[in-house]
């Protein structure tokens, strides 16, 4: 996307507030005309007051001066607040479109991109915007009709002391140029809110499989909201008072410049115009070199402003994950068997019994030759409790992966309820699923709204203490200072594994779907919080279709079928006993977990 085009496209995130951009424009344009006038108002002033010593002169010119001086003031105080108020908004829509983004980002793109990298476009390159759309745009316009003003009145004074004065100016821009070059400026107004969005920007990518399956997303978008419209509010004061204590300087300056030219003009006799002329060229000389200093230097904000835009737009413009495969080949085998639903219901697709097909299914990760899952062909009854175990590697957790969609399949079949997967739409396919994984996601909130997160944020404070009791967490929960109320701190840092965990399964419990998953939920326990989390899992098992990832086979003794994964592909099913009996992959897991115990 060239220049032209990425400024274009910021021009639409800004009709929105098109009144106080073109306010902000007109004081811009008022502020660089200011420069030129003050500059010619010197010779009258100089002419009249002092060398003609007319009354009226004397008495005017300073009023006129110190006027053109306090509109210039007023004029960059409304500027500077209309284009940071622009501005703000305009970070706060993109922000907001992105992190919107994200949330509807497929794993895929999760597995690519750091959460560092969207952290810091999400902050730093819009926070670059923000100063290409403010900071340069000023010194283009401003200080280019500054400078132009100040040129032509430079010339019309006196073309040739106006080139020579114009000698001087290269290398004073050079001075000023390393000097500037080692001064920093600090802001730091807004860091603390800046830490609180970037706080709940990385939970929610760290949770963004949380998020999805149970409905967070308006939940975390309100959250993220309130957090960027708290740095808006800072950006905004900060701008304000910057603008308020350049106005309040411009002003002292203004003050005691014109009672200096008064009194001066009083006591003062001039001999001719061209003293008024020189003092007037002097002084547009001077006021040139700001100007031109900045203009020098507007070029790298711009190009730093345009490389932050690309990366903004650039994950804008991401595709989110699919809702509703509409491609003929989703559905094209096993047609027979699916069950037609019209385009108009799929949004309200009745609760699934929770019975998966997997027809000669294949998986392989983008830009990996090897497939993940090779031919794999399973049905999963309704209320039946598999069991997935195999070695690190061999697809246990891509294979489960697969049923909330968290990517799309590459060859192969997956039916829920004898509808293809893919023609189930996410949101309806996601809550009918609940996951308890090893790695639990908490956020720094209370103890409730992490049991009713998401989609469940409406429960009522009893069904949340039923799903507490049925995990056996309210033992803990109540010894807690608030109890349901107690926060717990950045991913449940407060908290025991084993607590966590059974937070987790409350959550899970509370959403009450008829499709389960436990990926590797006990692995990271002791033993004895993996015996009280297990019965809470036991719990939470029942009347469910459950798909259980374990390494630990002892926790899985008692599943419907145990499917035992190599490479990809399912080379051992059946009961514990039966597995056991064959004496193969599994025997050997199993003994060599049994002689490690021992």
């Amino acid at each position: 996307m060239n220049s032209k085009a990425l400024y274009l496209r910021l021009l639409r995130y800004v009709i929105p507030y098109w009144r106080m951009f073109a306010l902000a424009i007109l004081a811009i344009i008022v502020t660089a005309i200011s420069d030129p006038v003050l500059a010619a108002l010197i010779q009258p002033l100089l002419d009249g007051g002092f060398v003609e010593n007319d009354p009226s002169t004397i008495e005017l010119m300073p009023i006129f001066l110190m006027s053109l001086i306090l509109i210039k003031g007023l004029s960059m105080l409304a500027s500077t607040v209309g284009m940071t108020w622009v501005a703000s908004h305009l970070v706060t829509d993109l922000r907001t479109a992105m992190f919107d983004k994200i949330l509807t980002l497929p794993t895929s793109e999760f597995d690519k991109t750091s959460s560092g990298v969207l952290l810091s476009k999400v902050t730093y390159d819009v926070s670059r915007v923000m100063a290409a759309a403010t900071e340069a745009l000023v010194i283009l316009i401003r200080d280019s009709l500054a400078v132009i003003g100040l040129l032509a009145w430079m010339f019309y004074l006196n073309w040739m002391l106006s080139l020579i004065v114009f000698s001087t100016v290269p290398p004073i821009i050079l001075i000023i140029y390393f000097v500037s070059k080692k001064l920093r400026g600090m802001n730091t107004g807004i860091q603390d809110a800046m830490g609180d969005m970037t706080r709940v920007l990385e939970e929610a990518i760290g949770g963004h499989k949380l998020v999805k399956v149970f409905g967070g997303h308006e939940y975390e978008q309100n959250r993220f909201q309130v957090a960027s419209h708290e740095v808006r509010h800072l950006e905004i004061k900060t701008q304000m008072t910057s603008g308020f204590s350049v106005f309040i300087v411009q002003m002292l300056t203004a003050s005691a410049l014109g009672i200096i030219i008064y009194i001066a003009a009083l006591q003062s006799a001039s001999n001719n115009i061209t003293v008024g002329g020189f003092v007037s060229l002097f002084t547009a000389m001077g006021m040139l070199f700001s100007p031109v200093k900045r203009l020098t230097k507007v070029n790298d904000k711009l190009q730093q402003g345009l490389a932050a835009a690309q990366s903004v737009f650039n994950l804008i413009d991401k595709t989110s994950e699919p809702d509703v495969d509409s491609s003929p080949e989703s559905s094209k085998e096993g047609k027979a068997n699916l069950k037609t639903l019209p385009k108009p219901e799929k949004e309200n697709i009745a609760q699934l019994s929770g019975e998966l097909t997997f027809q000669h299914l294949d998986f392989a990760y983008e830009e990996q030759t090897t497939r993940a899952l090779q031919d794999i062909c399973l049905t999963i009854q309704t209320g039946e409790t598999i069991a997935i175990v195999g070695a690190s590697g061999s697809g246990k957790t891509t294979l489960a992966n697969l049923i909330p969609r968290f990517y799309a399949i590459t060859n192969g079949q997956v039916f829920v309820d004898t509808i293809h997967i893919n023609d189930i739409p996410l949101k309806s396919l996601r809550a009918n699923i609940a996951l308890v994984s090893q790695e639990v996601v908490l956020f720094n909130d209370t103890v409730a709204a992490n049991i009713a997160y998401g989609a469940m944020a409406n429960a009522s404070k009893e069904q949340i203490i039923a799903a507490a009791e049925a995990a056996y967490a309210m033992e803990f929960i109540q010894k807690m200072p608030a109890g349901l109320e107690t926060v717990i701190g950045e991913r449940g840092v407060k908290l025991s594994g084993g607590q966590r965990q059974r937070l987790a399964i409350a959550r899970a419990l509370l959403k009450d779907t008829p499709i389960l998953i436990l990926d590797e939920a006990t692995s990271a326990l002791d033993t004895q919080s993996e015996h009280q989390v297990q019965a809470s899992l036991n719990q939470l098992k029942q009347g469910r279709t459950t798909i259980i990832i374990a390494h630990r086979l002892s926790t899985i003794a008692q599943a419907d079928r145990i499917i035992v994964m190599e490479k990809g592909r399912i080379v051992e099913m059946g009961q514990h006993a039966q597995l056991l009996e064959k004496q193969g992959i599994y025997y050997k897991l199993y003994q060599t977990q049994a002689n490690y115990k021992d």
